[in-house]
């Protein structure tokens, strides 16, 4: 492996513990969400850095690629599910969803 990697590695290490920090710290869904997609970043850019380290660049950008589309399809998905909280609970906050068991 080259020494390029290690940078890679160090910035998407950063992502990923800021994106767990803002998961356990933040009680807003809005910020809860952008934790979740701050991590996800930090994955991509994980696949994106070990294809470039393993001389295998193609097949890691087409394994990103995929993984952008799949992480897109679900923020849709969590967009709305948010939006409809929102309308059940006038809040964002998580603790409010207690209100929403059965």
């Amino acid at each position: 492996m080259t020494s390029t990697w290690v940078p890679y590695l160090i910035v998407a290490a950063g992502l990923l513990f800021a994106g767990i920090y803002c998961l356990l710290a933040m009680r807003n869904l809005i910020k809860l969400f952008i934790g979740v997609e701050i991590i996800s970043k930090a994955v991509s850019l994980i696949i994106v850095a070990t294809g470039f380290a393993k001389k295998n660049i193609l097949v890691a950008q087409s394994l990103a690629v995929t993984f952008i589309v799949v992480e897109v399809s679900l923020v849709a998905t969590a967009l709305a599910i948010i939006i409809n909280i929102y309308r059940h609970t006038k809040s964002l906050d998580i603790r409010k969803l207690s209100r929403l068991k059965g």
